[in-house]
């Protein structure tokens, strides 16, 4: 091998971004074991950027819509109204629309089931305010569209840890850092800059769940995504956009706190790695290449970046778009909605009983049930009849990367295997696309371990090996255009 080949796309680019904190004392309450209802103040502010790519040789294809919202996820219902209004509003497709959440906990919990609750009267307005923001900021990206190029490079960062950790104690497993656990420490950079090789803006791609602030936060907050893209922008002077990638099994090792300045230091962490691997990235159009021996005290072999011809560059502005459904089985033992609402009277009689008792402990494990029944409610009510979900695996070919949206929570064996699969392809892996319908995502090897993630989940064994094979033929469908 005598070149090093640099992945990169061109095509069309326009970014926007704005401030979407909502406003303080609004309901926030994220976390079963949390005391407090609303937020008391704001940590960082969060943001909504937009990332609108379209193709430069093939104007008539759907351009791509890159949402990137500092949110942990909306419900079915909330999603759908989001979606609808951007589309209507804006004038676009409402599948180049790709919501992806930044999945932070400490954003509070945007659902309108929760209005009646303190702080939830506020969520209604916010949500509606949210809908016109980004509207505007799909508007300003499409209007801001120039001839641009992205440069991927893949590089490395150790912030995510295992999360399955088994309790020998208590002979169970818990939600939590895990030390001997698998991890996937890749983090996928694109710079994407105009033909003058001005910047426009970085995305980041990484798989690590923004639960460093818990409980015991009453801020509203991006965790460790605002210190994260702070050190980023700092250094490039363009907004950074973040894609969360497969981690439903990974998280930070410092987890579960309320100290804001330990989601700063794991924020801190990741931009420094991404800004180490833009360091390495060359300038569009160019590969690495051997250019012979020199005779020194050794002789020694010689690199340089050499421009590309227009026959290489070609492939780079291939635009091509494909989405895969693939019927994934629902587990046999999903609850009924009138056993969930017979529970949730339950914990509530209880929270009540504890409460009046001064049992603040137990007033504390009544609510956590009571917020896993709604959320129960919740994954259930909107899912389609029969014995499988419609699970849509949507990609798009931009050059020599894919660009994967895939709804839900998955465990980071299916990006790991992804990669390995198509080793030299930059995959840009987005998880909790437009949502989260059908939830966590483990592997079959999981199930029957007592797992959070597998009790959550409303598919059954085998599903995220089934979405695994769905993408590899869909990925493999667009390297062959």
């Amino acid at each position: 091998m005598n070149e090093v080949v640099i992945p990169q796309s061109h095509c069309l680019a326009g970014v926007a971004r704005c401030d979407i904190t909502p406003p303080v004392g609004i309901y926030h309450r994220m976390w079963g074991a949390a005391l407090h209802d609303k937020s008391t103040g704001v940590h960082r502010p969060l943001t909504a950027t937009v990332l609108y790519l379209q193709s430069h040789e093939q104007p008539t294809q759907p351009p791509y819509i890159v949402i990137s919202l500092d949110h942990c996820l909306f419900w079915a219902r909330e999603m759908d109204d989001l979606l609808d209004a951007v589309s209507q509003r804006a004038s676009v497709e409402r599948s180049s629309l790709i919501v992806y959440f930044s999945h932070t906990h400490a954003s509070g919990l945007m659902g309108l089931e929760r209005k009646h609750l303190p702080g939830g009267d506020l969520i209604e307005p916010y949500l509606a305010e949210l809908a016109n923001r980004v509207t505007r900021l799909v508007i300003e990206a499409r209007d801001a569209l120039k001839p641009a190029s992205i440069v991927y490079g893949h590089g490395k960062c150790d912030l995510a840890k295992n999360r399955d950790f088994l309790d020998l104690e208590k002979g169970k497993y818990v939600c939590g850092f895990n030390p001997g656990g698998v991890t996937d420490d890749t983090v996928l950079i694109g710079r994407v800059a105009d033909e003058q090789g001005g910047l426009i803006a970085t995305v980041v791609n990484y798989a690590c769940h923004p639960t460093t602030l818990a409980w015991e936060n009453t801020l509203i907050s991006p965790d460790y995504l605002g210190a994260m893209r702070e050190v980023v922008e700092r250094a490039t002077n363009v907004p950074c956009l973040f894609l969360q990638g497969a981690s439903g099994d990974l998280g930070p090792q410092e987890s579960y706190v309320g100290d804001v300045e330990i989601a700063d230091r794991n924020g801190r962490q990741l931009g420094h790695a991404a800004l180490a691997t833009l360091e390495t990235l060359p300038k569009a159009g160019y590969r690495f290449t051997y250019t012979g021996p020199v005779l020194s005290g050794a002789t020694l072999g010689t690199w340089k970046y050499t421009a590309e011809s227009a026959e290489q560059q070609a492939p780079k502005s291939l635009w091509a778009f494909q989405c895969d459904t693939v019927p994934l089985k629902y587990r046999n033992d999903l609850p009924s909605r009138e056993g969930l609402e017979q529970d949730d009277v339950r914990y509530r009689a209880e929270e009540k009983q504890a409460l009046e008792a001064g049992d603040a402990e137990q007033a504390r494990k009544s609510r956590a049930m009571i917020e896993r029944t709604t959320r129960s409610l919740l994954r259930i009510a909107p899912l389609p009849p029969g014995d499988a979900y419609p699970y849509p695996v949507i990609s798009w070919r931009i050059g020599d990367a894919v660009w994967l949206a895939l709804d839900g929570e998955h465990y980071n064996v299916l990006q790991r295997e992804l990669r390995s699969r198509f080793p030299g392809v930059p995959l840009m892996i987005g998880t909790i696309a437009n949502g989260s319908k059908v939830w966590y995502l483990p592997p079959a090897s999981s199930y029957g371990l007592g797992l959070y993630q597998e009790e959550a989940s409303i598919l059954a064994k085998g599903c995220l090996e089934a979405v695994l094979e769905a993408a590899t033929s869909t990925i493999q469908k667009l390297l062959a255009k």
